[in-house]
């Protein structure tokens, strides 16, 4: 189980680097490991591993021993990678349609459990035990029980969905990057709400959610981060960011979010208390294909999956991945 800071440990730690100067930050090195493909990324705090999700398996790095690399599980495309308690990996496995409970020691395959078409973004709620994944094409949420190791309920929504958020009082916020907006679920009781409206993004993917100002942030393919007012469930603002986006990292305790850019290469710092509300206070030149990442809530680094690349083709299309190449980019707090 992870362990929980006091409440006045964590009071204590958030109005420190709240009242001090917010970090610059720079790429302080990169990881190496197996070329392949990537999607999503995450760390288990506690043990300061970093799992990244990837083709046929789990890439894990711990972050604490030198930047050991291992890999394990056996995946059919992999998009999320979602710590559980108890020393267990969910992940997400496309062609298959399938989750894939792993357990992080033996690295061993515990459970395949059904969903619907093409599983992508998924998380887990503690309180509940519920874990809920967004099946992309199939437009449904699955929702699990992670000790039964099956589904209890489906919700339907709309096909292109995409990351999500829970919030306090069990609602799902998903994004939708067909519809261009972001469906609402209860994750308890498996009833549909109402979508909220994105007024100036197109293909919403990354998002996360601030419970201290209830503000969520999501990340668009043309260039802007909505910023919507999850009380209200209205969007409130939008923010200039860069190209090909396809995740919102927060850092909550040092009030900073980050949207690594992987079509130009950047990586968006937005301040979350600004006086007029959250905006981009920092560019960082990070690497082209960095699109999604992961931060270590103890240390404030945050690391990027990303590859080098051959010119795109003539005739268009993805470029080729260079051999070699691929490495997890860690940026670090000045």
């Amino acid at each position: 189980m992870r362990k929980v800071l006091g409440l006045a440990a964590a009071t204590a730690l958030a109005a420190t680097l709240t009242a001090a100067a917010p970090p610059t930050y720079s790429v302080t090195g990169g990881i190496k490991a197996a070329d392949g493909g990537w999607d999503y990324a995450a760390v288990e705090p506690d043990s300061q591993l970093l799992y990244v999700a990837r083709g046929s398996e789990v890439t894990e790095i711990d972050l604490a021993h030198d930047n050991t690399v291992r890999a394990f599980g056996q995946i059919a495309k992999g998009h999320a990678v979602v710590p559980l308690p108890g020393h267990m990996l969910l992940v997400s496995s496309a062609h298959d349609d399938t989750v894939r409970l792993i357990d992080t020691l033996s690295g061993k395959e515990e459970a395949r459990i059904a969903t619907g078409t093409d599983p992508d973004a998924s998380l887990y709620d503690a309180a509940s035990g519920l874990a809920a994944v967004m099946n992309a094409k199939a437009g449904t949420v699955s929702v699990i029980d992670v000790a039964k190791r099956a589904v209890v309920r489906t919700i339907t929504l709309k096909p292109g969905l995409e990351f999500a958020q829970l919030g306090e009082d069990g609602t799902l916020f998903i994004n939708n990057e067909d519809e261009n907006e972001i469906e609402t679920a209860d994750l308890r009781t498996g009833k549909a709400g109402a979508a909220i409206s994105l007024s100036d993004c197109t293909g919403p993917t990354g998002l996360a959610l601030d419970r201290a100002s209830h503000m969520l942030i999501s990340a668009c393919a043309n260039g802007k981060a909505a910023v919507v007012d999850a009380a209200s469930r209205k969007q409130t603002g939008s923010l200039a960011i860069g190209a090909g986006p396809d995740a919102v990292i927060l850092d909550a305790a040092r009030r900073l979010a980050f949207i690594p850019c992987g079509r130009d290469g950047t990586l968006s710092v937005i301040a979350l208390d600004g006086a007029k509300g959250p905006s981009v206070t920092a560019t960082i030149k990070t690497a082209i294909g960095a699109r999604t990442g992961a931060l270590d809530p103890r240390t404030g680094r945050l690391y990027f999956p990303t590859a080098g690349f051959a010119p795109a083709p003539a005739g268009g299309g993805r470029p080729a991945m260079l051999p070699g190449s691929f490495q997890v980019l860690v940026v670090s707090p000045g």
